[in-house]
């Protein structure tokens, strides 16, 4: 009978040590899929931020052409004007 319950004792620590590695196994290999996950959505991130840099990079560089073009037209325009001024001025005489 002791040894009954010595058996059934020592098959008791076994099963519940080897319940305890096979859970431990599955928490590691759950905790491995989350890290991965994670990791693969941060860098879809970094790659969006990545293209919204350059967009704002492009954004700006034709920003600058646009500026200087709107310059130029005011410089044009301004000496279109100075001679529609002397044209008028010359009809006036």
């Amino acid at each position: 009978m002791a040894a009954l319950s010595a058996a059934a004792a020592i098959s008791g620590i076994v099963l519940g040590w080897s319940g305890r590695s096979r859970s431990a196994r599955q928490d590691t290999v759950a905790d491995a899929t989350k890290d991965a996950v994670l990791r693969a959505d941060m860098e879809y991130i970094k790659r969006g931020v990545d293209e919204v840099r350059l967009e704002q990079r492009a954004a700006g560089q034709r920003f600058d052409l646009l500026t200087e073009r709107v310059t130029r037209v005011e410089e044009s325009a301004k000496q279109a004007h100075k001679r529609l001024d002397e044209l008028y001025n010359k009809g006036d005489r």
